[in-house]
C-alpha cells in the first residue's frame, strides 16, 4: 500500500480490505532497470530510428551507436538530425541521416530503400516518431486526431511494412515506442491514447503472424518521460502548446529509457512498462478499472490549466 500512497496521493479509493477481498498482491516495482554493462553489444547491427532528432529517438540513436550499431536517423528536421549524426560520428560511430516525414508513405519507402542501398540489411526498426496533444475531444478540431493517427500509428505501419522483408531475413526486431496511455485511458489526450492503443494492437498481432519466422516484436510503454513531446503537443486547434504542463525534472530521462530499450533489444524481450508509477497504474487499471479511472482523473486535474 505504501507504493500506491507515494505514487498517487489521491489513492484513498484503494483500501487494504479491497486487496484482501480479491486476494491480490501489489506488483513488485523495481527501483532500477537493467542496462547494458559491457559495451559494445551491437557490432554490425543496422538500426533505423524514426523521430531521431530529439527525445527518446535521439537518446536511442546515441545509446545504440555507443554499443557499436550503425544508425539510420529519420526525422523531419534536417538541422537537428544532422547534429545527432555529427555527434555519433565524433564519438567514433557510424550514422546516416534520411529526412523523413512518416506521415508520407513515399518517405517511409525511401527511408528503407536508402538503408538497404547503404548497408544491405536491417536488423532493428524503432518506430519512435510521434506527437501528442492536450485538449478535450469536445473542443478538439478533428484534424488534430488525424494528424496524431497519421504520425503515431500509420507512420509505424508504413515503415514496418517496407522494412518487414529485410527484418524477417535477419530475424530482427521491430520496436514500437508506445505509452502507458496505450494501455490505459488518459483524459485530455484522446487522439494520443487512441493512436497508441492502435499501435499496440498492430504490433501485438504482427508478432503472432510472424511467430514462426523469428521476428521479435518489442512494445515499449514509457511513463512520463523528460523530452520535448509535451512542448510540441498540439492544442485544440492543432498548434504546438510550446510549454510543458508537467515537472520534467521529476520524470525518467530519455537517456535512461534508451538504455533500457537497448538492453531489452539485446535480450529480445516483448514488452516494457516503464517507471514505477507507470507499472502501478497499469496494474491498478487491469484489476480495478473504475476506481483507477477516478484516480487518473484526480491526478490529471493537477496539471496547470487542465483542459477538463
Amino acid at each position: 500500500m505504501k507504493n500506491i500512497k507515494k505514487l498517487f496521493p489521491n489513492s484513498y479509493l484503494i483500501s487494504k480490505d479491497l486487496f484482501k477481498r480479491y486476494n491480490l498482491q501489489l506488483p513488485k516495482i523495481k527501483k532500477r532497470e537493467n542496462i547494458i554493462k559491457f559495451k559494445p553489444k551491437f557490432n554490425d547491427t543496422v538500426v533505423i530510428i524514426t523521430g531521431a532528432s530529439s527525445g527518446i529517438g535521439r537518446a536511442c540513436a546515441l545509446e545504440f551507436a555507443q554499443n557499436g550499431a550503425k544508425i539510420v536517423l529519420a526525422a523531419r528536421r534536417e538541422n537537428e538530425l544532422k547534429k545527432v549524426e555529427e555527434k555519433i560520428k565524433k564519438q567514433g560511430g557510424e550514422a546516416l541521416s534520411v529526412i523523413t516525414d512518416v506521415k508520407n508513405i513515399d518517405d517511409c519507402k525511401y527511408l528503407i530503400d536508402k538503408t538497404i542501398e547503404k548497408y544491405g540489411k536491417i536488423d532493428v526498426l524503432i518506430n519512435n516518431a510521434g506527437i501528442s496533444m492536450r485538449a478535450t475531444f469536445e473542443d478538439l478540431d478533428l484534424s488534430v486526431i488525424k494528424e496524431l493517427m497519421d504520425t503515431n500509428f500509420y507512420g509505424a505501419v508504413y515503415c514496418t511494412k517496407f522494412a518487414l522483408p529485410y527484418l524477417l531475413k535477419q530475424e530482427g526486431t521491430v520496436i514500437g515506442i508506445s505509452s502507458i496511455s496505450g494501455l490505459t485511458p488518459l483524459p485530455g489526450r484522446t487522439g494520443y491514447s487512441a493512436s497508441k492503443h492502435a499501435m499496440d494492437g498492430f504490433l501485438n498481432t504482427l508478432r503472432l503472424e510472424n511467430i514462426k519466422k523469428g521476428l521479435n516484436v518489442l512494445i515499449v510503454h514509457p511513463g512520463f518521460t523528460s523530452s520535448n513531446i509535451r512542448n510540441m503537443a498540439l492544442d485544440k486547434n492543432g498548434q504546438a502548446q510550446k510549454e510543458t504542463p508537467r515537472d520534467e525534472e521529476k520524470m525518467m530521462s530519455s537517456e535512461k529509457v534508451a538504455q533500457i530499450i537497448a538492453k531489452a533489444t539485446l535480450k529480445r524481450e516483448r514488452d516494457l512498462i516503464l517507471t514505477p508509477q507507470g507499472k502501478l497504474v497499469v496494474w491498478l487499471h487491469r484489476n480495478f478499472p473504475s476506481i483507477t479511472d477516478r484516480i487518473i482523473v484526480h491526478e490529471m486535474l493537477k496539471e496547470p490549466d487542465s483542459p477538463f
